[in-house]
């Protein structure tokens, strides 16, 4: 019993000594980010202004809308193009309807801001690009770590006919996505605390079985690739990801790909945030750093602008991807409720639906 004692004695004293260690991080600089593209397919095209913190975004509430600034695209014959902030959306502007740009012309985008600070970028030139002549697919499956099932999805593989005359930079990207959801409503289950008294009987609704969903995928990548090994050649590239999360695959899937001829400078940004964003997270791996694009300050060239505007010629094709034609798909997820329930669905096909 007195050795317990003794122990305790020992131990309290060196818990009252420890005193709270607080860390003082000093803010970082708030940072200009452009975001947008311009490109030959006509329709309402936006640009993106926020200010981001020099941390990264990682930091909710650290990304903030830049409003009421004067945005504008100039194209090399002094045609100017003024662009009209979203009343909800702040800081995304948008072009007038039906705006295209124009192969062989180059575009400037230039920004004012309530501060009186001006900014502008570099010039885009447009190049054009060729059409998509077919869209292949194949399923792609990644192992994850301590997981038994696997995760997929479906790669987009562009095949084009390179032109010869001219050196090619592409990027492709995803538009919005729609298919067929199937849900449960016949095992749709009420929440028991709101039942008097408590029970979790399912009470199987009369509709509806299957629905149309619409969804932007975002980025799954960044597909580029220039022509150096196929200029002049017919090839198929790897163009695009989309990840089967058990509700897109269980009937079909469309959606449209989109490939751009960028410049070379436009290329090579992005090239460096695939890089940079690919990193597999080992102490081997360089430090994530602020990558510049073609913005820079009227009134400070040493000011840090992040992001990048540009312009570049534009092919989009459509797919509709069955899954009966898949030769490996997630495990379809159980929704039990009637599909008009979830977010982005309706019950109707798009009107242009035509699988």
């Amino acid at each position: 019993m007195l050795k317990k004692y003794i122990y305790l004695l020992l131990i309290l004293p060196l818990a009252a000594c420890i005193d709270p260690y607080v860390v003082n991080v000093e803010s970082g600089e708030q940072l200009l980010t452009v975001e947008g593209t311009i490109t030959t397919t006509p329709g309402v095209q936006s640009i993106r202004l926020t200010r981001s913190d020099t941390y990264g975004s990682i930091f909710e509430g650290l990304i903030r809308p830049v409003s009421n600034a004067t945005v504008v695209i100039r194209d090399d014959q002094g045609k100017v193009i003024f662009l009209t902030e979203d009343t909800e959306d702040r800081g995304v502007y948008y072009t007038p309807e039906n705006f295209a740009a124009v192969v062989g012309r180059s575009y400037t985008l230039q920004i004012q801001l309530v501060d009186g600070k001006v900014y502008t970028s570099l010039p885009e030139l447009v190049n054009s690009v060729p059409e998509i002549k077919n869209i292949d697919v194949k399923v792609v499956k990644i192992a994850v770590e301590g997981e038994v099932l696997e995760r997929s999805g479906v790669q987009l593989i562009a095949e084009i006919e390179d032109p010869s005359d001219q050196n090619n930079f592409y990027y492709w990207r995803t538009d919005q996505s729609t298919y067929i959801l199937k849900t449960r409503p016949d095992l749709y289950t009420p929440n028991p605390n709101l039942r008097n008294p408590p029970s979790r009987e399912p009470e199987p609704k009369d509709c509806c079985i299957v629905c149309f969903k619409t969804e932007l995928l975002g980025s799954q990548g960044i597909y580029l690739e220039k022509d150096d090994i196929f200029n002049g050649l017919n090839t198929k590239v790897a163009a695009g990801f989309i990840e089967d999360d058990g509700k897109r695959f269980v009937e079909t899937l469309r959606t449209d790909l989109r490939q751009m001829s960028i410049s070379q400078e436009a290329y090579r940004f992005l090239r460096l945030v695939k890089q940079q964003t690919e990193v597999s997270g080992s102490v081997f791996d360089p430090p994530p750093a602020n990558i510049r694009g073609n913005m820079i300050s009227l009134d400070d060239p040493e000011e840090v602008v992040l992001g990048y505007f540009m312009a570049a010629g534009e092919t989009v094709k459509r797919i509709y991807i069955q899954a009966e034609d898949l030769d490996f798909t997630q495990p379809a997820v159980i929704i039990p409720d009637d599909c008009r329930e979830i977010e982005g669905a309706q019950l109707n096909p798009p009107v242009d639906w035509n699988p």
